[in-house]
């Protein structure tokens, strides 16, 4: 590698931060997204997404149906520029039926942001998400918003992570007060009190009173109650609690914890700033050629995304790649791992939500948005040079099956590229009869929310009406060994067989008592509740 190349994919390394934000729904994600954007000077006014409908909608939720629910139900790649970094936000579903999208974004992401109710502590969801990252050992920063409302005691939610997820928990700021009696925070990285000013609807920047601890204007700016409350606070966590560790961090044992209002943009700057401080570069991922570090000079990326019709004009598909190693070029040419073929990546895309601009070039942690002419799938590694493939992306077993029917003949053909694209996006799983006399698809989601959306979008992008007809399992459960192992086994009570997109034998039970009986009566027929990689290299992990 020349000097220049290595000198370049250095810099560039070290100028990127790249996270996504984890939480249970109704945290305020969705908020949280749109001020990290108002404050790295991506958008200019933030629009509440529980706003009247003449305000703007929020940026991150571009598909029609995430405006009318006010709900975020598919990933979007956020990048913009903040203090000299390059920032890559991965914008996650928030609802829990969509946690295999939010288990792909991950798997892109260097960073994770738990965002926490301050009135409900870990929730579900959370924990669930929680999980994910620990697989990757993500670093975590947590931020409890809403302590502009009624919220718990900041200690006892410190106390709820260590105690909940394993986590040593490291308070960056403190609040002062909660609920109407929320007056800002102070920051323990520049020991400073910031006092805030509320803005109409939190849609510019807050702006702040910045004091040092001890300076005698505390006392006519706050109460002396809180004064004296953050005081105590102060002396306790600092005689008690651990000393900020990095490395520690960047294992995801210890999480940063923020306090503050993403509503009213209360602490929001705060996070940002010490974020870019404290987070991971982009970091080495693992391949079948061992780790591949980010300053490798062949360019090297996987596919952790599809998104069919992000601009419903041009009827568009998109992949998007993680960059993983090298830099990428407009039109260059790259081998694709799965099919052995080479491909011209003309026509990338910078992507911000549902907008796009061309992009020339882009560097380890960035993503790039490719046109996909039905040639990636979620999983795929693109490299240049040695060959190698990445981590792949495993799916999850479904909870809810249905047949999909068409009732219009005559709408055949789009019937059947809306279930093709919506597949190969990953929106839903689909599995097929193994009676050919059934032709209909078999949509297999882990939340209901999931059959919605599928029938919301082939009525509103591809112009089909679709009926369900559920069935009456619960569980689903892959045949290690396939077709073959299943012959072995003989007949199975209780159990229904299909196959998958791509002709793996699955079995549906109605129940985990159902399951059980299986298992025992046919001891030597090992089942999986995870699918077996499509593309890439299975992980280590499952």
């Amino acid at each position: 590698m020349s000097t220049e190349l290595k000198a370049e994919l250095q810099t560039a390394v070290e100028h990127r931060r790249n996270f996504a934000i984890i939480s249970h729904p109704d945290a305020g994600k969705t908020t949280l997204t749109e001020k990290l954007l108002l404050y790295g000077g991506a958008i200019h006014e933030a629009g509440s997404v529980k706003a009247r409908r003449a305000q703007r909608k929020a940026t991150s939720d571009w598909m029609a149906m995430e405006q009318q629910r006010g709900i975020s139900i598919t990933s979007t790649v956020l990048q913009f520029a903040y203090k000299n970094r390059q920032i890559n936000l991965l914008d996650t579903p928030g609802h829990q039926d969509f946690s295999e999208d939010t288990y792909r974004t991950l798997a892109a992401a260097d960073n994770a942001v738990m965002l926490v109710d301050a009135a409900k502590g870990l929730e579900p969801q959370t924990r669930k998400l929680f999980e994910v990252c620990r697989m990757r050992s993500l670093p975590i920063f947590t931020f409890v918003n809403k302590m502009d409302r009624p919220a718990r005691e900041p200690l006892e939610l410190l106390d709820e992570i260590e105690q909940e997820l394993g986590l040593q928990t490291y308070a960056v700021n403190w609040p002062i007060g909660m609920g109407d009696r929320f007056k800002g925070v102070f920051d323990r990285r520049l020991r400073q009190i910031h006092l805030f000013e509320r803005t109409a609807h939190g849609s510019k920047e807050a702006g702040d009173t910045v004091i040092d601890l001890g300076d005698s204007r505390i006392e006519k700016l706050l109460d002396q109650d809180l004064y004296y409350q953050l005081k105590e606070e102060l002396e306790l966590i600092e005689g008690i609690g651990p000393d900020l560790d990095l490395e520690l961090v960047h294992k995801g044992q210890m999480t940063p914890v923020f306090f503050g209002s993403a509503m009213t943009n209360f602490g929001v700057k705060l996070f940002l700033d010490a974020f870019l401080e404290y987070a991971m570069q982009p970091e080495a991922y693992k391949s079948t050629e061992g780790e591949m570090p980010p300053t490798y000079p062949d360019f090297s990326g996987f596919v952790f995304k599809l998104q069919a019709n992000m601009d419903p004009k041009h009827r568009d598909r998109v992949a998007f790649v993680r960059v993983c190693t090298g830099r990428f070029d407009k039109d260059m040419t790259v081998n694709h791992a799965r099919t052995g073929k080479t491909v011209r990546l003309s026509r990338p895309q910078k992507l911000f939500a549902q907008g796009r601009e061309s992009l020339d070039v882009a560097y380890p942690g960035d993503v790039i948005g490719l046109n996909n002419p039905g040639v990636f799938a979620i999983g795929d590694t693109i490299y240049n040079g040695k060959r190698l493939e990445y981590e792949g992306i495993p799916c999850f077993s479904p909870e809810l099956f249905a047949y999909l029917k068409n009732p219009n003949p005559s709408k055949f053909k789009q019937f059947h590229k809306g279930v093709t694209e919506l597949r190969e996006e990953g929106a839903i799983q689909i599995m097929y009869s193994v009676d050919e006399s059934k032709r209909d698809p078999i949509l297999a989601a882990v939340g209901q929310l999931q059959f919605e959306v599928v029938q919301f979008r082939l009525q509103n992008e591809y112009g089909v009406e679709t009926l369900l007809d559920m069935l009456p399992y619960s569980v689903a459960r892959w045949v290690a060994g396939g077709w073959q192992a299943l012959e072995k086994a003989g007949r199975l009570f209780n159990t229904a067989v299909v196959k998958d997109n791509w002709g793996r034998p699955v079995l549906l039970f109605k129940n985990e008592w159902n399951l059980q009986q299986v298992i025992g009566d046919h001891p030597e027929l090992q089942l999986n509740a995870t699918a077996p990689v499509a593309s890439g290299q299975e992980p280590d992990s499952l």
